[in-house]
C-alpha cells in the first residue's frame, strides 16, 4: 500500500495551483511509486482566508491514517493555522512547509491570515514539522523563516541558499525527509 501525501498549493488562483504543480510533480518523481501525491485545487471562495482554513481540515479529515502533509507559501501557512486552530483527529505522519509566510500587520487584509499568538502551543508536538525556505525568495522575505525558528523551536529548519519562492522547482530534499521521516517510524 502506497504512503498518502497531500499537497497544498501557494495562492488562491488557478494559475497558483498551476504553478505549483512543477513542485508536486518534482515531489511525485522524488519520492517514486511507494508514494501517492493528492493535490487538490483550493479555490478563493470569496471569504477573508480563501476559505483555506475549511478547505485544508476537509482535506485531511478525508485521507488516510498517517497521511503526509507538505504545502507551499499561502498554503503552507494556512496549513499552520488548521492544525492550530481546529482539532483534527487524524493521524499524521509529517509536516513539510516551503516558503512559509509569517503573516504580520495590522492591515485589514493581513488579519485573516495571521495565526492565533497561541498557535505554537495547539501543534502537536510528536508529529515531524519540517520548514524549507531559500535565501534568495523573492516572495516571502527570507527573515519570515526566523521568525518560525523562534515560534517553534522543536521543528527541523531547512535553509536552502538559492531557488527562490519554488525551490527552482525542485523538492529533492523535501523527498529525502519524508523518506527518512518514515523510516524512523
Amino acid at each position: 500500500m502506497a504512503n498518502q501525501v497531500i499537497f497544498f498549493h501557494g495562492g488562491g488562483s488557478r494559475e497558483d495551483f498551476q504553478a505549483d504543480q512543477k513542485l508536486v510533480e518534482s515531489l511525485e518523481n522524488a519520492l517514486g511509486p511507494d508514494y501517492v501525491v493528492h493535490y487538490p485545487f483550493l479555490p478563493n471562495d470569496g471569504t477573508p482566508d480563501l476559505g483555506r482554513r475549511r478547505q485544508i481540515s476537509q482535506a485531511i479529515l478525508g485521507s488516510e491514517e498517517g497521511v503526509i502533509l507538505v504545502a507551499h507559501s499561502l498554503g503552507a501557512s494556512m496549513l499552520l493555522a488548521s492544525l492550530s486552530e481546529f482539532e483534527i483527529k487524524h493521524q499524521i505522519a509529517g509536516i513539510f512547509l516551503i516558503a512559509t509566510p509569517f503573516w504580520e500587520g495590522s492591515e485589514d487584509w493581513v488579519e485573516p491570515f495571521k495565526l492565533r499568538p497561541d498557535f505554537a502551543e495547539k501543534l502537536d508536538q510528536k508529529v515531524p514539522l519540517f520548514f524549507y525556505h531559500c535565501r534568495d525568495d523573492e516572495e516571502v522575505p527570507f527573515a519570515q523563516f526566523g521568525k518560525y525558528k523562534q515560534q517553534l523551536p522543536w521543528a527541523t529548519f531547512r535553509e536552502i541558499p538559492s531557488g527562490g519562492h519554488q525551490l527552482n522547482n525542485g523538492l529533492s530534499i523535501i523527498a529525502d525527509d519524508i523518506r527518512s521521516n518514515l523510516s524512523q517510524a
